[in-house]
């Protein structure tokens, strides 16, 4: 039974994230960006908005919270081993363009984050709610999309947010452990400390999530690029040549060799198209649950933040672990030949004399416990939206038992299943900002191409509850 569904499951996904989904998203990528006049260049007025307190405004958590929360879901394993698995399968040039899906995907995450602050509610105790399903329910009186979107995302959080974050943790935990010690760890004992720890987070709701975010999020991005910067700079010479390889591989075949498999062009921009979209989750709709609860006094605002978590995610870390990989291969082609993308990852940071594998060790670690965290948020917003308040705790409940399952039992099940949910999750929020936005144009013009974002919004809160 479970080799069918897992079959059954790879089929669906085999045309859910082929063709059809590439085109939506990209598609919609690029039609916002045109339609948002390249809101692009604007992202460092939202890094700068994102370190700014916006006060006397409403909300539950600071703007700052709001995306290092959205980032605790998005910055994960895909940032590591999405970038070598692109790497392996669309030889350099998928590089070139994951980092392109990038800089357009910018356009989507900033329409996510502006309608998910415009149709916000706010209940009876004062707590902000909103994404994707409010803007479907109060902006386009899409109830059953609304639903739909809510299961999807709930059931998407269990597995690619959760059961397999956590077994990634306990495959690299216990792998890092028998190798530099000779014994093995019990994945129970890993299981056991990523329940507890989840649960003294998540039981707290978003302010305890972005409180922790807030101090973990950024020491693990700078361990990370510095690690990342470490290895490019013991390859500095081959820098160039990556560069130039990276881009001319995105337009002209490959052949194997090298240390690189034989590409074509289409390989590439599947392979990089692919993992740029699993990487800053822009128009999966996750994301404008967390942004829904910042404090700020206008949906722009906040759109700005919301955005510049691509440009961290997606411009900068994929980039600069692309090029890791690219120089690193360079460096040692013989090394690297039919390598997979796991022992990519593990052989590039093995570089790095006596600390390289466990720095890798507790970037994944560490990665995926907040992807865990994060979604774990983002599954309890949408399931509050479906059953109330009521399901909280036993959600939160079910979650940290669904990370202890996961640390300890295989789940190639999960993971097709998870994508599945993911691509269905996709379709009603993409849907939301497309039929949007001229809402989302005409929000940007009074807001922001008229400079006036210390404008509060006249918009009046939706109250919920009462």
């Amino acid at each position: 039974m479970i080799d069918w569904l897992q079959g059954a499951f790879e089929s669906i996904n085999g045309y859910l994230w082929g063709p059809p989904m590439l085109i939506l998203l990209v598609g919609t990528h690029i039609f916002l960006t045109f339609r948002l006049k390249f809101i692009q260049r604007h992202v460092f007025k939202g890094i700068k908005l994102s370190v700014t307190k916006d006060k006397g405004a409403e909300g539950d958590v600071s703007q700052f919270g709001a995306l290092v929360t959205a980032l605790a879901a998005t910055l994960g394993t895909g940032n590591i081993i999405g970038v070598a698995t692109a790497v392996v399968m669309g030889g350099p040039g998928a590089i070139f363009w994951l980092w392109i899906v990038g800089v357009f995907a910018i356009a989507t995450k900033y329409a996510e984050g502006l309608v998910a602050v415009k149709y916000r509610v706010k209940t009876a105790n004062g707590t902000m709610l909103g994404g994707p399903m409010y803007a479907l329910e109060n902006g386009l009186n899409m109830k059953w999309a609304a639903i739909l979107f809510s299961i999807f995302c709930s059931l998407a959080a269990f597995g690619i947010g959760n059961a397999v974050q956590a077994n990634s943790i306990s495959d690299a935990i216990t792998r890092q452990v028998k190798s530099s010690f000779d014994f093995g760890l019990s994945s129970h004992v890993v299981a056991a400390i990523i329940f507890i720890l989840t649960f003294i987070v998540i039981i707290g709701g978003i302010k305890s999530i972005a409180n922790v975010a807030e101090k973990v999020i950024p020491a693990m991005a700078i361990l990370y690029i510095i690690a990342n910067i470490s290895i490019i700079a013991m390859n500095i010479t081959y820098v160039p040549e990556a560069l130039v390889l990276i881009v001319k591989s995105a337009f002209t075949p490959q052949a194997a060799g090298g240390g690189f498999v034989g590409s074509t062009i289409i390989l590439a921009m599947r392979w990089g198209v692919a993992r740029g979209l699993f990487s800053n989750e822009a128009g999966l709709g996750s994301a404008p649950l967390a942004a829904a609860s910042a404090t700020t006094r206008n949906p722009v605002r906040q759109a700005l933040v919301s955005m510049s978590a691509v440009f961290w995610d997606t411009i900068i870390m994929c980039l600069l672990t692309g090029l890791m990989y690219t120089t690193t291969i360079l460096k040692n082609p013989d090394y690297f030949t039919g390598v997979k993308p796991v022992e990519l990852a593990l052989k590039t940071f093995e570089q790095i004399p006596a600390i390289g594998p466990w720095i890798i060790t507790i970037c994944i670690a560490l990665f995926a416990w907040t992807t865990i965290v994060g979604w774990c948020f983002y599954g309890e917003r949408t399931m509050e939206y479906l059953f109330g308040k009521v399901a909280l705790v036993p959600y939160r409940v079910a979650f940290c038992i669904v990370a202890y399952i996961g640390a300890v039992v295989p789940l190639a099940l999960v993971w097709e299943a998870a994508d599945t949910m993911n691509a269905l999750m996709a379709i009603p929020n993409v849907l939301s900002v497309l039929l949007l936005s001229t809402v989302i144009a005409k929000e940007s013009k009074k807001y922001l191409w008229d400079d006036n974002l210390e404008a509060y919004s006249d918009d009046v809160i939706r109250e919920l509850g009462k």
